[in-house]
């Protein structure tokens, strides 16, 4: 397993060794040990989420607030995404700062997104399936998030505002001028 650094401080592409002969390919797609050696940290993931989505549909930005952040792992199973990570944490040095990267089932990367980041994807392909690993369970009262189009970000999805695919709930996120971190 290589971690290759993102421009956000703590934040790694995971890019697994691949073994790929005439039946196919194999990977560890996870493997506590050599993660945890690679990062410095221990890792103790709770909780997966796996979620399927049709092309446009964006989820996010998110991210859950002081003892009930989480570092996440994610990963496309199926299709591919534009993978968008926001460093919400005070004293990092890339505070504010945006990451962003195309994950799909072509390329096998993974993305480690540490606690006190906020998360989101759009999908580019129909039926995308993507799994993340969290290392803090869900909790609804420290739910967070910040609006897909914030204009102080800036983010360019690669879709006109009038394709992506929102839920309720995220099209009522604040911007992050508003919250307080």
């Amino acid at each position: 397993m290589k971690l290759i650094p993102t421009s956000l401080e703590d934040c790694f592409i995971v890019e697994p060794v691949v073994y790929k002969d005439n039946r196919g390919e194999f990977f560890e797609s996870y493997n506590k040990r050599i993660l945890e050696k690679a990062l410095g940290t221990s890792l103790s993931f709770v909780q997966d989420n796996h979620s399927v989505s049709h092309k446009g549909v964006l989820r996010g930005l998110h991210f859950q607030i002081g003892s009930k952040a989480q570092a996440k792992l994610v990963r496309v199973l199926k299709g591919e995404v534009l993978d968008v990570v926001v460093d919400l944490r005070k004293k990092s040095p890339t505070f504010k700062q945006v990451f962003k990267t195309v994950l799909s089932d072509k390329k096998n990367q993974m993305l480690f997104i540490p606690a006190g980041m906020a998360h989101g994807f759009l999908s580019l392909s129909d039926d995308t399936v993507f799994l993340y690993k969290c290392d803090e369970y869900y909790d609804r009262e420290a739910e967070s998030g910040i609006i897909f189009n914030d204009p102080d970000l800036n983010l360019n999805w690669g879709l006109p505002s009038s394709e992506i695919i929102l839920s309720e709930k995220d099209r009522k996120l604040p911007r992050l001028k508003d919250l307080k971190l």
